[in-house]
């Protein structure tokens, strides 16, 4: 063999590992694409939950907004009946009925929870929404709008509590701050407001009961919203929009009896046509107000129902929470309510404590998206590798 011909074989055996090394190298880079490739897909998916879950706090927002204006609206034009009031917040669930026969039936294979435990949840979390309704008509009644959405701010602080105790939700220190800072919001308004005065209809010496309905109320409706969720983690086991529509009509179905019961039993019926006669600018406004308020809040159960199926009932709590700064403001515009500084103090005290609630969320998912990335990286290295690694 001619030197040349060894020279030429040299430099061909040398290029044969290069060659070797870059189709690894290129492999290595295909199984990096490929790892990285769900991460893609999960953060467009991520994009698309959160638009979805804006849409639900938008409804949350805005019909809360509404639904505590009307109802108070209906007390300053000449309402007086708290049963009829209490049916106006859950009397509009036959309206539910049309998008539920708009969607599809349960799957044939899926989770289907015995119809005798469903009744029974049915029963049991509708009898307590008709007395939260009713003790919310009666505080709504005894205290200012501004006050009362204030007071009702506390309702955070309580679901934080039931959350942990049926929900096991994490309690850290952004939560216990946004639960104290709500709670002394509260405390705040109860020592210092009980000489609120506003030109709206309150009946006056009331403001102490009203106080402590609100609280009352805003503590068995944290508790409501945390039986719901662990309705669906332990019974339904499903977070399809059937499952949800069927839990918020059924449960105000009864809430409604409820309402419709007391309102017979209290002798209230009797006053209805006399007090639609009375109502200022006539009888269709009465109609129109308390119609307008049963779609809004069925509008507002709707959407925290799929707030609690999405991520937690504290969340839907939380952005029920985020009309605290609204209502005070259009109580001053349209009932003349007094934006004392007490309450003033009170509402930066409550809008720190949701944003604490919302920073923690937003750690909770930041933390989450680096351990979801990390587990993608690592992958990816440990793929590329096994590529270029030597046999």
């Amino acid at each position: 063999m001619t030197p040349a011909q060894e020279i030429q074989l040299k430099i061909r055996g040398t290029n044969i590992p290069d060659e070797e090394s870059g189709n690894g190298h290129q492999e290595s880079l295909d199984e990096a694409n490929k790892a990285a490739t769900p991460t893609r897909r999960s953060t467009r998916g991520s994009i698309l939950w959160w638009m979805s879950v804006a849409v639900d706090m938008l409804i949350v927002l805005s019909g809360g907004t509404v639904g505590t204006l009307l109802g108070r609206l209906y007390y300053n034009s000449g309402g007086k009946s708290k049963w009829m009031s209490t049916l106006s917040q859950s009397g509009g669930s036959p309206l539910l009925a049309i998008p539920l026969l708009l969607t599809p039936p349960h799957p044939a294979g899926g989770h289907r929870p015995a119809a005798s435990t469903m009744a029974a949840i049915y029963v049991f979390i509708g009898v307590l929404l008709g007395f939260v309704g009713l003790m919310y008509s009666y505080a709504l009644l005894y205290l200012p709008v501004s006050t009362f959405s204030l007071v009702a701010a506390t309702q955070l602080g309580f679901n934080a509590v039931t959350s942990r105790l049926i929900n096991a939700q994490r309690f850290t220190a952004l939560i216990a701050n946004s639960v104290v800072v709500l709670t002394f919001a509260a405390v705040l308004l109860g020592v210092g407001s009980s000489s609120d005065t506003t030109s709206s209809d309150v009946p006056r010496g009331k403001y102490p009961v009203g106080f402590v309905l609100t609280l009352a109320a805003s503590a068995s409706y944290a508790l409501v919203l945390s039986l719901f969720e662990a309705a669906f983690q332990r019974v339904v086991r499903a977070r399809t929009v059937r499952r949800v529509l069927e839990m918020q009509m059924y449960t105000n179905v009864v809430a409604s009896a409820v309402a419709v019961v007391g309102l017979l039993a209290s002798g209230e019926w009797r006053t209805l046509p006399g007090e639609m006669a009375a109502f200022k600018d006539g009888r269709a406004r009465y109609v129109l107000t308390l119609a307008g308020a049963a779609v809004t809040w069925q509008a507002v159960a709707v959407g925290t129902m799929r707030l609690i199926v999405r991520v937690s009932s504290l969340f839907a709590n939380v952005t029920a929470t985020v009309a605290l700064p609204l209502v005070p403001v259009f109580a001053v515009v349209l009932f003349g309510d007094r934006m004392t500084g007490i309450k003033a103090v009170a509402m930066l005290m409550a809008i720190w404590g949701f944003l604490s609630y919302v920073y923690q969320h937003y750690l909770d998912g930041r933390r989450a998206a680096a351990g979801n990335g990390a587990e993608c990286c690592a992958c990816a290295a440990r793929t590329a590798s096994d590529t270029t690694s030597p046999a």
